[in-house]
């Protein structure tokens, strides 16, 4: 291999790793998302997220859900937030959460592990 080609290879390689690396989702950035209607302590327009891990839906005390979100028969962790968040209304017909959801994948993951992070649980 000429050297020319070898730190041809290597500038695509950094393009590549660095791509990636900006790439990757930060889960408290797409929470920012969320903050026009939750927050983690208290309740706004939607319920707490402080405690979600475990939760069953609709169970926050003193907030008004739908009668769709309290009687969904869900509970929040990894796989059913991961349906929520992909489409609110298709996997709860009914609730008054207004968001289309998070189409991207990698945004849905990282935001739910932020969410579901040992430290989330002292409710930063």
């Amino acid at each position: 291999m000429r050297a020319q080609d070898f730190r041809t290879l290597l500038a695509v390689g950094a393009l590549l790793t660095a791509g990636a690396a900006m790439a990757e989702p930060d889960g408290e950035a797409v929470y920012g998302r969320c903050l026009a209607c939750h927050a983690l302590r208290y309740d706004r327009v939607g319920p707490r997220h402080c405690g979600l891990a475990g939760r069953p839906a609709g169970s926050v005390p003193g907030f008004s859900y739908s009668a769709a979100m309290r009687s969904a028969g869900i509970v929040w962790q990894a796989d059913t937030l991961d349906r929520f968040l992909a489409a609110p209304g298709t996997m709860v017909p009914g609730t008054t959460m207004t968001y289309a959801g998070i189409a991207d994948p990698a945004e849905r993951a990282a935001l739910i592990d932020w969410l579901l992070a040992p430290a989330q649980a002292a409710c930063r």
